[in-house]
């Protein structure tokens, strides 16, 4: 699904990823009607602007991220924006956006970010994920109350998670620790219920909140 309120852009954005073959199930200009038309037409990914007439795009990408029953969101969000603004990136990925691409992005590097994000990857364009990855330090660093009965998690989901944690894929975590994809998202998603956590990006604050991303 593509959410942008310039038509000419919006277009050629479906254009391109119906010629790589994606099925674009739908298209939107504002951003409550995205909201609605998503319900109905239930796309796996949508490619959603900052910059919208009625609400904005931090809040479009909060009301399709919610996470459904599995913890994970119920529409994987990448914004697309002509912002490289911090705070910009920053209230877009709290608001659940798996993936931030500036509009200067090429053709290829945008594909490449609607498969990722399909995928669930953390998708940022050069520069942004360091800057996302600084918040989630400064969070970490601030006290925090925390039970001491956190579950324990095993050694192989404390190896999975550290991985997380240093922004590798699934894909490149089943080819280091020689698992397949699917297991690799099974003991992430054990993890993430044994935790209590919702998504990958409060799974990978937890991490560095532990240090694991340091190991």
């Amino acid at each position: 699904m593509v959410v942008d309120d310039h038509p000419m852009w919006r277009d050629a954005v479906a254009r391109d990823l119906a010629e790589a073959g994606h099925e674009v199930v739908a298209t939107a200009g504002e951003g409550r009607a995205a909201i609605r038309i998503a319900a109905a037409a239930r796309p796996e990914v949508a490619v959603v602007d900052l910059q919208l007439p009625d609400i904005s795009g931090v809040e479009v990408a909060r009301a399709l991220a919610a996470p459904g029953a599995d913890g994970e969101p119920v529409v994987r969000v990448l914004v697309l924006s002509a912002s490289g603004e911090q705070q910009d990136v920053l209230d877009a990925v709290k608001a659940g956006a798996t993936g931030y691409l500036l509009k200067s992005a090429a053709r290829e590097e945008f594909l490449d970010a609607v498969r990722r994000t399909a995928e669930g990857d953390a998708v940022f364009t050069p520069g942004l994920a360091g800057l996302v990855l600084g918040e989630y330090r400064r969070l970490a660093a601030a006290p925090r109350h925390r039970d001491d009965d956190t579950p324990r998690l095993t050694e192989r989901e404390t190896e999975v998670l550290r991985l997380v944690a240093k922004g590798l894929t699934y894909k490149q975590i089943a080819q280091r620790l020689v698992l397949s994809h699917r297991t690799v998202q099974n003991h992430v998603q054990n993890t993430l219920n044994k935790l209590q956590l919702h998504n990958r990006v409060e799974l990978v604050r937890y991490a560095i909140e532990k240090g694991l991303d340091q190991d």
